[in-house]
């Protein structure tokens, strides 16, 4: 069951996507949102005048030092509280919706996947699906940290992850781990030719201002990396 190629994976996406075409798009959107990617902003602050600039330091050089002092401690505090924030809503609210439009995309690769698909995690093995990728991201960070291509290929190694969670929700987390491991091994650099091959997609997607990435690029990405799955499942 090992003979396939990246081009039989992308097919398939390509004709899967064609039969649930507007469900798989709204479930790329939720994925684009969750993960900071719908568009990119090009706005700029940085062109404040002058004058503009020089007002400010007027204003700031009439404040005493001890309001300065307090303001400077309470924005800090606010940047931390903001980042905390945003780290429990990846860890509690954002991971679980992963694993279920992973499993959405897989199966939608066999028939017209539901919406519902996106809410599994949150039903079925929730907290073994948060503290998993809690771990996956721990671990993926940790290593990008020390070592920029062992990260890389740990990105790879654990790429599997949400697609054995929602199949086996309730999976030890170490057991996912070895799995996703294995079933990766000798195919990452085959994964990241498969990433590549949607560069020129990429490309005309920053040309549309992201509209093409909404409306197919997103979600044929999402089905082929279900393909890629389905097919080392087998082997």
């Amino acid at each position: 069951m090992n003979d396939w190629s990246i081009k039989e994976i992308k097919r398939q996406a390509k004709d899967r996507l064609k039969v649930n075409y507007l469900k798989s798009v709204l479930v790329g959107i939720v994925i684009a949102i969750t993960t900071g990617g719908l568009f990119d902003s090009t706005y700029s602050g940085s062109s404040m005048s002058t004058s503009s600039s020089s007002g400010l330091k007027d204003v700031i050089s009439g404040v005493p030092k001890n309001i300065m002092f307090a303001i400077g401690i309470g924005t800090i505090l606010l940047i931390i509280f903001a980042f905390i924030t945003m780290v429990v809503i990846k860890i509690f609210l954002i991971n679980p919706i992963e694993i279920g439009c992973d499993r959405f995309f897989h199966k939608n690769l066999e028939e017209k996947a539901e919406l519902k698909e996106m809410l599994y995690s949150y039903d079925k093995g929730y907290k073994n699906g948060v503290k998993t990728l809690f771990l996956r991201n721990l671990y993926i960070t940790l290593w990008s940290c020390l070592f920029i291509i062992p990260g890389i290929i740990k990105q790879y190694e654990y790429r599997l992850i949400p697609y054995i969670l929602s199949e086996n929700p309730d999976m030890d987390s170490k057991e996912v781990f070895r799995r996703s491991k294995q079933m990766m091994n000798g195919y990452k650099w085959k994964a990241f030719l498969m990433d590549l091959s949607f560069l020129l997609w990429e490309i005309v997607g920053i040309l549309t201002f992201g509209i093409l990435n909404v409306f197919y690029v997103n979600p044929y990405k999402k089905l082929a990396e279900a393909g890629l799955y389905k097919k080392l499942k087998e082997i």
